[in-house]
């Protein structure tokens, strides 16, 4: 029972937006995609890091969820930047209900369990990049659910999953820093950098959590394992 990690899958099995545009380590990612979760059994975790299908509505997306469905494991699904088929949690987890989409289940404003482990986590913000007032509310958002998340868990070990990485190459997120620092995070997951922006990752310990960068591409398309 192994818990795992893979943020970007940028499925697109009913709707046009295929990452082979890209080329590079995109070509053909969605067979790699499959090949890479061969290594896993039903028993395990993976918590799948944002950016999960290009489809604009769960319908348009129904494809790409059968697809993640049919792969070994149980998927642990939190919010990308693209994910505009989001709803509501509701609406969501009736549709993977109604859908026999057994193996999905959201991280929204809750933790879920592996063992005695929190996972916890939000899609988070890059509010750096942008400080107007909508960018302010959302990034605000953003912190409450995060700390919603951490607050679920007790006294659990924790181990958090963001889409935006908190930190990186001349970019700290001081707000989520702290809030890792004080519910005693150890390790923190997150996706969204591709191509040349792997290079501003940081994957290593930043006060006491450790930062691991789990974008499918920085993977080669298969997911990391985290424990045991």
């Amino acid at each position: 029972m192994a818990l795992y990690a893979i943020g970007d899958t940028h499925l697109s099995l009913r709707c046009d937006k295929s990452m082979d545009v890209f080329g590079g380590g995109w070509d053909g990612y969605v067979a790699k995609l499959q090949e890479g979760f061969s290594d896993l059994t039903p028993e395990d975790t993976v918590v799948l890091c944002g950016d999960i299908s290009w489809g604009m509505s769960l319908e348009e997306s129904r494809e790409d969820f059968a697809f993640l469905d049919r792969l070994p494991g149980r998927k642990v699904v939190l919010k990308g930047n693209h994910d505009y088929w989001w709803s509501t949690a509701t609406k969501m987890e009736r549709f993977f209900e109604d859908s026999g989409f057994s193996s999905l289940e959201l991280l929204h404003n809750n933790c879920r369990l592996w063992g005695d482990v929190a996972l916890c986590g939000t899609r988070g913000w890059f509010y750096e990049e942008d400080r107007g007032e909508h960018s302010a509310r959302v990034f605000q958002r953003e912190l409450i659910r995060l700390e919603a998340s951490l607050k679920a868990a007790g006294e659990r070990e924790k181990i958090c999953f963001l889409h935006y990485p908190p930190v990186s190459q001349g970019y700290r997120c001081d707000e989520i820093l702290e809030l890792l620092e004080r519910y005693r995070v150890g390790l923190c997951c997150y996706g969204h950098l591709h191509g040349a922006s792997h290079r501003q990752a940081i994957c290593g310990t930043v006060g006491s959590t450790e930062f691991r960068l789990v974008s499918a591409d920085y993977l080669g398309f298969r997911p990391m394992r985290l424990r045991p």
